[in-house]
């Protein structure tokens, strides 16, 4: 999947920068407290990646990074998988290796983030939204499931919202979506602050995705093959990340005045210990959303699809299951 001569490594630079983000991270007392109830360790959950079927393709102009497993697309439901930041779609390999065995798989980097093409007209909800929509007729999926934590949860709402379908079922989490918003410190530097998403900007992508590690997961330790592909996959394109987060305000507010409108059956998932966006968001979109259930993943922190995926795996099946 990667060559092992080619692998990016978290550097020192990458390590002082993400040290100091830690240092001034309210949350990251409470953190370190989970991870030694869990004897977190240095050493890697699962020793490489699962493999998958990675491959690069262009839907309107827009080069993705993408993968899929089509084993029967008359009578096996369908599941796409929207990737997170920033992360990449090799982040989903644990519960790829077993969903592939029942379903018709898809999954890919957003637009601007992991290894897809980056633009600065990628970067909003709406376009995001549009996008989806594109994957989606491009290979004619039709009653599928999607999935879709962090950033591409914001990309599914606005698809729901902004274009006729035919989806089943939402699963969706550790995202934006409902106001008011309840957001933690480092969050409320990346959308609010100027001067601090320079600063993410100057440090690169090799500190952001040291710092994504140290806040988003309680559990789950990722390898050097994940941690190398999310680090190449982010280089030169932190720039461009930051400009979502700039329009992360204004955006929210169109998916929150819509949410009424959506009819699609939602499971919401959302960690226990969440430092990116709190979890009493998941509650209040669980609320708003007419036909929706939460399930708060316990001992875990934002990336719950890493932290517990064997749970995750197992909220899938149910779901997907009692939709088909």
């Amino acid at each position: 999947m990667i060559k092992q001569d080619k692998l990016a490594k978290i550097n020192l630079y990458d390590k002082f920068n993400a040290a100091f983000v830690s240092l001034i991270t309210p949350e990251m007392k409470g953190l370190n407290k989970i991870r030694k109830q869990n004897s977190y360790s240095k050493e890697p959950t699962l020793e490489r990646p699962f493999e998958m079927p990675l491959e690069f393709t262009t839907i309107d102009g827009v080069k993705i990074r993408m993968a899929k497993s089509v084993i029967d697309s008359q009578n096996k439901e369908t599941i796409v998988l929207l990737s997170a930041f920033p992360h990449t779609i090799i982040a989903y390999s644990p519960i790829w290796e077993e969903l592939k065995k029942d379903y018709n798989l898809y999954a890919y980097d957003l637009p601007g983030f992991g290894a897809s093409e980056t633009k600065s007209d990628f970067m909003s909800f709406e376009f995001q939204g549009n996008f989806v929509n594109s994957f989606l007729a491009h290979f004619d999926i039709e009653d599928s499931h999607l999935v879709a934590p962090d950033v591409g949860m914001a990309s599914a709402l606005s698809y729901v919202i902004n274009h006729k379908n035919k989806i089943k079922s939402l699963m969706i989490g550790d995202g934006p979506a409902a106001l008011p918003t309840s957001e933690p410190s480092i969050m409320k530097k990346m959308v609010h602050s100027g001067f601090w998403r320079a600063m993410f900007i100057i440090a690169g992508s090799g500190a952001l995705i040291e710092s994504a590690k140290n806040l988003g997961n309680v559990r789950y330790v990722p390898n050097k093959y994940e941690i190398s592909d999310y680090k190449n996959s982010h280089k030169g394109k932190v720039a461009n990340n930051m400009k979502w987060f700039k329009k992360y305000p204004e955006a929210l507010k169109n998916i929150d005045e819509n949410l009424k409108n959506i009819q699609i059956p939602t499971k919401i998932f959302w960690g226990e210990h969440e430092a990116i966006l709190h979890k009493v968001n998941g509650i209040n979109l669980n609320k708003r959303l007419p036909d929706s259930e939460l399930e708060i993943f316990e001992n875990c922190g934002h990336f719950v699809y890493q932290d517990d995926y064997l749970k995750f795996i197992d909220l899938i099946n149910s779901w997907v299951q009692k939709h088909k």
